[in-house]
């Protein structure tokens, strides 16, 4: 076999975010292949044989990639609507347009929205894609093909409905899918696409919406599914104080019991937003290692409150950041997401102590690959581990005069990345993607999300 190419990326900051948060002043990496094969301070080893690169990487940060640990593609062409709703409102006035999408505004949104993320330094996305409105072409398959093409490592979390209006829901009736088609639907998709080997590029994960847009049923035996198959559950939970007076009404107790009683606790489950817990939720995700996707901008937008991530992180919950879907986040970037996160939670009752910076990227990477059941593949640089990672430019007006780079990626101005990796390959130069044309991107998105409000405006 021959040896693999090497890479050498020298003259840099690295935040490892490892176990010791281990940090280097000026340090180097070498790239062997799909993996880090060393790292360390000052300059690369001599002698090294079969390197075809060589990056001077001064006046750069270099951290892992960024894990976006829940995100809604589609949501991409339906940006800048509802912008004073909080959730159930949001809901409602969405839903009729959302259950209009088809193949092709499902693909050009995937687009779009890794596009987005990719040239802001994710490298490892999640979606979280429940509606299929019947007879709007395969959504899955087109998610995955917009990840494959762009080079973005991707968790799809199949997700469904079958509790339309009829039933009490807020999606309308022909935009949900009944309890059998959801799971035969949901089954094909992670036998069709599932990879659970080390290095995976796609990823599928089992994913009912909500608790006020499922049935009990399916929230039952959707659990039971993902792990016959042995892959991930995901879904939303406490994200509002509507969703927990919903609960108390309908199942007689709070979301998280509620979710524990169907079996949606546990270390292969993670939860989007958890916003409205209390004690006891907290100490049941903590002892059950249920993880907690954290979307303070959303929050935000929506309204729907601060999300208690200091005391999560206190209790031993796994916790990483979501972008969540651009309807509630117009800007779609994960990394303003570090900055967010540490603000918001300052504004809580832990103000100052809430949050500090590495916290903060520590939640963008290694948190995200935790929650994602990846932390021995990606989330930290460490020997061994993929090459997801990315070169933050600190040397420029925005940045050169803040003391700590790590400081400077949080707190500062959105840090122009120079180069991005997913496992090895340069998938963004300077800002912009290798992979695909983002002019062309935004000129399809553009005409999709048209296309969309015309047929929403006619129904």
């Amino acid at each position: 076999m021959a040896a693999a190419q090497r890479i050498v990326i020298e003259n840099c900051a690295i935040a490892t975010v490892d176990a010791k948060d281990t940090e280097y002043a000026s340090g180097h990496l070498v790239l062997a292949g799909d993996r880090i094969e060393s790292l360390g301070a000052g300059g690369a080893p001599e002698g090294l044989e079969n390197v075809v690169r060589r990056i001077d990487a001064g006046g750069h940060l270099v951290t892992p990639g960024l894990v976006n640990t829940h995100h809604h593609f589609y949501q991409w062409i339906t940006r800048g609507l509802a912008t004073d709703h909080n959730l159930f409102d949001w809901l409602v006035a969405l839903y009729p347009t959302w259950a209009r999408i088809d193949e092709p505004m499902v693909h050009a949104a995937a687009q779009g929205s890794l596009a987005m993320m990719a040239r802001g330094g994710v490298t490892t996305a999640t979606d979280h894609h429940y509606v299929f409105p019947r007879g709007s072409g395969d959504l899955a398959g087109a998610v995955i093909r917009a990840a494959r093409d762009m080079g973005v490592r991707l968790t799809l979390a199949r997700g469904s409905m079958d509790r339309g209006e009829k039933d009490g829901g807020l999606p309308p009736d022909f935009a949900v899918e009944t309890l059998e088609d959801a799971l035969a639907a949901t089954e094909e998709t992670v036998r069709e696409h599932h990879d659970a080997s080390f290095g995976a590029m796609t990823q599928v994960a089992v994913a009912p919406c909500s608790p006020f847009s499922v049935s009990t049923e399916l929230l039952r035996e959707g659990a039971g599914l993902a792990r016959r198959l042995g892959v991930r559950l995901h879904t939303h939970g406490s994200e509002t104080a509507e969703e927990e007076k919903f609960c108390h009404e309908l199942f007689g107790m709070g979301p998280t019991d509620y979710f524990e009683s169907t079996g949606w606790l546990g270390e292969d489950v993670w939860m989007a937003h958890c916003v409205h817990m209390n004690d006891s939720d907290i100490d049941a995700f903590a002892r059950t290692g249920t993880g907690v996707a954290h979307c303070p901008s959303s929050n935000a937008r929506l309204a729907a409150g601060i999300a208690r991530v200091p005391d999560l992180l206190a209790a031993g919950v796994p916790v990483g950041l979501g972008v969540d879907g651009t309807a509630s986040n117009e800007s779609g970037e994960l990394h303003t997401e570090l900055r967010n996160a540490l603000l918001i939670n300052r504004l809580g009752v832990h103000r100052e102590a809430a949050l500090n910076a590495r916290q903060a990227l520590r939640l963008g990477t290694h948190g995200g690959a935790r929650v994602l059941g990846r932390a021995d593949e990606i989330g930290s640089l460490e020997p061994g581990k993929l090459a997801d990672l990315v070169l933050w430019r600190m040397d420029t007006l925005a940045h050169a005069s803040i003391a700590d780079p790590v400081t400077a990626l949080v707190l500062g101005a959105a840090a122009p990345v120079t180069a991005s990796f997913v496992n090895g390959r340069q998938i963004v130069e300077n800002g912009r993607l290798l992979t695909a044309d983002e002019d062309t991107i935004a000129r399809t998105t553009r005409a999709e999300a048209q296309r969309l409000a015309r047929i929403a405006a006619q129904n």
